[in-house]
């Protein structure tokens, strides 16, 4: 199993707003680092994103052609399944209604996969209707390597590990499918709300 590296960058603060901290977190100061091995740093000429799987024809981005695409920037609070959570992150991307625009399936699942080989999956109805993102900007400036950039997926309303770092594409599945984090022992689903951290949460 590889390793896991805790850069935390931050301490806990006290005092959440009533109701936009789920039970059992913090927020933390900073935006603290928790990656599967070691951070990928792919050039951007050799970046891509696809959508594949149960598809009718799959779709492929160039980096170039992936900036052209109509972006947002959303605010959202999002939470770690290793208690912190942060709250009006600010951030630009491409909704997953656009990439998905066009495409005909019968899929009702999603594994995001990425560089270095994390997958993880994602219900498709939890990636459309304004609720998920390929993000490629925080707080204005392009995404760090270590918060997963070029690009990550973005699905603020679940558990962090579900926001996959460095993503390379989607596969549209028919069945929900454990990815990396998952097959090890994290719940299938992950909702903060409910603490739905590990198997039998």
């Amino acid at each position: 199993m590889a390793f896991i590296s805790r850069g935390f960058k931050g301490r806990r603060r006290e005092g959440a707003p009533s109701g936009r901290i789920p039970p059992g977190q913090y927020l933390a100061d900073g935006f603290p680092v928790l990656s599967a091995g070691p951070t990928p740093r792919t050039k951007l000429s050799d970046w891509t994103f696809s959508i594949v799987g149960e598809v009718d024809t799959p779709k492929r981005w160039t980096w170039e052609e992936f900036k052209q695409l109509p972006s947002q920037e959303v605010t959202v609070d999002i939470h770690c399944v290793t208690k912190w959570s942060k709250l009006d992150t600010l951030w630009r991307g491409v909704a997953i209604d656009t990439l998905l625009e066009g495409v005909e399936s019968a899929a009702e699942y999603a594994a995001a996969f990425s560089d270095g080989g994390y997958t993880t999956n994602v219900p498709l109805e939890d990636l459309t209707g304004g609720k998920g993102w390929i993000a490629y900007e925080y707080d204005g400036q392009p995404l760090a390597p270590e918060h997963g950039g070029p690009a990550r997926l973005l699905v603020p309303h679940l558990y962090f590990w579900k926001s996959a770092k460095w993503v390379r594409g989607l596969s549209l599945e028919l069945e929900d499918k454990p990815g990396f984090w998952e097959s090890n022992g994290y719940h299938l689903y992950g909702d903060p709300w409910r603490e739905q951290r590990y198997w039998g949460d």
